[in-house]
């Protein structure tokens, strides 16, 4: 498994969660990991990502000032820290990884590696 994403659940709108996305050795030669979200019966979608040299971090307008995204890049891993969480959150997340252009991170089709994806659900 080149990526695992783990962490979601069943949370009250307005709480918290942390989702963890711990890379293989496989994906060393994609530069940004990124995580995507979708809802049933809706497309995937951009979320956050982050270039794992240097750090720069890229946000859907959706998510801005409430999610955060970080790297551990002797782990491996990219975490996604969702504050603020509200029922239109509720989706599948996927982290995904690959070699995109800053201008492209919200673009799925550039990604090499998906993770299996886990639910979060944000109760009202």
């Amino acid at each position: 498994v080149q990526l695992q994403a783990s962490g979601g659940g069943l949370v009250q709108a307005g709480g918290s969660l942390r989702l963890s996305c711990a890379a293989s050795a496989r994906t060393d030669s994609s530069s940004v990991i990124s995580w995507f979200r979708q809802a049933p019966g809706k497309e995937r979608d951009f979320v956050a990502g982050i270039r794992r040299q240097g750090g720069s971090t890229k946000y859907a307008d959706s998510v801005k000032g409430r999610f955060t995204i970080s790297r551990d890049n002797l782990k491996n891993t990219v975490l996604l820290q969702m504050n603020g969480l509200k029922p239109e959150d509720t989706a599948v997340y996927y982290c995904a990884a690959g070699r995109p252009i800053y201008s492209a991170f919200d673009q799925s089709g550039l990604y090499y590696y998906w993770g299996q994806g886990t639910q979060v659900t944000v109760s009202s």
